[in-house]
């Protein structure tokens, strides 16, 4: 799919170096069709990376999409330089004058707060209320999906005794659902999180659906019976090198977090991962363009 954005953001030149067919703005106005509106609110505090991460899964089928990323305004980020950010994002009260077609809400390293006490919650909310009628597929990722969990539908998070961090196995537990066709009967997630969610929590709430679970990681992608909303607690974009990277990262902090299940061969952290959920990745966000995107946006709800 080509990917239309600004030519100079630092994720096109690595995606062109790996052959995903990105489109500058230029090329992209010589083209007589409509493009899939997908905005990204980006909520990790490695901005580029992240963008990098999304845009090589959303570049992988064969339609247009324009891409706005957003962030937020009630939110100083530590580790991106504000000019960057004036340059390739928009503000969230530029997002609310726009529909998209498709939206995702990242992560954020802020799961052991209360929600009410994360610093951009009230603008979050906002946004997410703002999706319910103006973004036809909103898809929430990790720490994003217990937020929209717990705000339009009141499931709590609960804390874990250890990080969950690694290569999880799930089971799907529908079938014929659009959203993981074409999967294995059991596929891989990276997960690295500190909370999780209760099965019976979201039993009980009749506008929800489980769509896959784990036998270690719990509930891992739910969806609303009206397929506008799509949760996934863990993070199929990550690349290979993204759960080293942070077990390094937290264990020069002085934190205690175990070694990622199933990731480091022979369970060695020295030893070099390799990916076997790239796949899975890319067959979940082309199945979420295509049935919950591209097949099901009435044509003039942009």
């Amino acid at each position: 799919m080509p990917i239309k954005i600004q030519s100079d953001l630092p994720a096109c030149k690595i995606l062109e170096k790996e052959n995903i067919f990105v489109m500058t703005e230029k090329r992209a106005a010589s083209q007589d069709i409509r493009p899939l509106k997908i905005a990204i609110v980006n909520l990790m505090p490695t901005k580029e990376v992240t963008e990098t991460q999304l845009l090589r899964l959303l570049g992988n089928t064969p339609l247009q999409i324009e891409i706005s990323l957003v962030r937020m305004e009630q939110h100083s980020s530590k580790n991106t330089d504000e000019m960057y950010l004036d340059k390739f994002y928009i503000p969230s009260s530029e997002l609310f004058n726009q529909k998209f077609d498709g939206m995702i809400i990242t992560g954020a390293p802020v799961e052991q707060l209360e929600f009410e006490q994360v610093d951009y919650w009230k603008e979050l909310c906002e946004i997410m209320d703002y999706a319910k009628e103006n973004v036809y597929s909103t898809l929430y990722v990790c720490w994003g999906s217990f937020a929209g969990l717990y705000h339009h539908y009141g499931i709590k998070k609960y804390g874990l005794e250890r990080k969950m961090s690694g290569i999880f196995m799930n089971e799907r537990c529908v079938e014929g659902e659009p959203l993981m066709r074409g999967f294995d009967d059991t596929f891989p997630i990276p997960q690295s999180r500190h909370t999780t969610l209760h099965k019976e929590d979201v039993l009980a709430c009749k506008d929800l659906v489980i769509l896959a679970e784990s036998a270690e990681a719990g509930v891992t992608i739910v969806k609303s019976k009206d397929n506008r909303e799509i949760f996934m607690t863990g993070h199929l974009e990550y690349d290979t090198l993204t759960l080293a990277q942070e077990f390094y990262r937290d264990i020069d902090k002085g934190m205690k977090v175990p070694l990622p299940k199933n990731y480091f061969p022979m369970n060695i952290a020295n030893r070099m991962p390799t990916s076997y959920w790239r796949a899975t990745a890319h067959l979940f966000y082309s199945n979420w363009l295509n049935y919950y995107v591209y097949q099901a946006t009435p044509f003039n709800f942009i």
